[in-house]
């Protein structure tokens, strides 16, 4: 009887350690952030950026949508560079202090990338930055307006300058010198 005793109860310390191991093992669910939005998140010094997601029909321009929260007191100058046209192109946006500033949504003001290609569905790269805060790479998902939440957000395309012809001058023309009256003198 002793012996079944003693089997059962190292039994159930072996169960107890075995189950106990993968809390060691395994990573909780719980500790990982899972992004609930379209847009991605990230952080420079002081601001958080939210749900950063660019808008784009044509894939050449991109309105940036997302919202900057600053802890701090000061306001900030954040810059955005990513690639345009071949070349790396920058953007400076205002970012108030103590509160959050918005870009992109319906009556606030539009943050466009231009000569840029991004394709619906793929990520872009724009790196965010500020003083001497260390920056951030976000990869932001470009989506479309054909989702309904997004309608209206794309950014509307420049006028495209068509040059009129201007006439050339032409010059006033001159009278012909006239030809020296003949001689009426008769000849000998």
């Amino acid at each position: 009887m002793r012996a079944r005793l003693g089997a059962a109860l190292a039994m159930a310390a072996l169960l107890v350690v075995g189950t106990a191991g993968c809390a060691f093992i395994t990573p909780q669910a719980t500790t990982k952030e899972v992004e609930t939005a379209n847009g991605v998140n990230g952080k420079v010094g002081t601001i958080d950026i939210r749900n950063a997601t660019l808008i784009s029909d044509d894939g050449e321009d991109a309105s940036l949508l997302v919202t900057f929260s600053n802890s701090a007191k000061e306001s900030r100058a954040l810059t955005l560079q990513y690639e345009a046209d071949g070349a790396k192109t920058e953007l400076t946006v205002p970012v108030a202090g103590n509160g959050n500033t918005s870009f992109g949504a319906d009556g606030e003001t539009q943050v466009v990338l231009r000569g840029i290609t991004a394709t619906a569905g793929s990520l872009f790269p724009v790196y965010f930055q500020y003083g001497d805060a260390e920056g951030e790479q976000l990869l932001l998902p470009v989506l479309t307006t054909d989702f309904k939440e997004y309608t209206g957000l794309a950014p509307t395309p420049l006028p495209t300058v068509t040059p009129t012809p201007v006439p050339s001058a032409t010059p006033t023309p001159t009278g012909t010198p006239e030809a020296p009256a003949p001689d009426a003198t008769p000849a000998p």
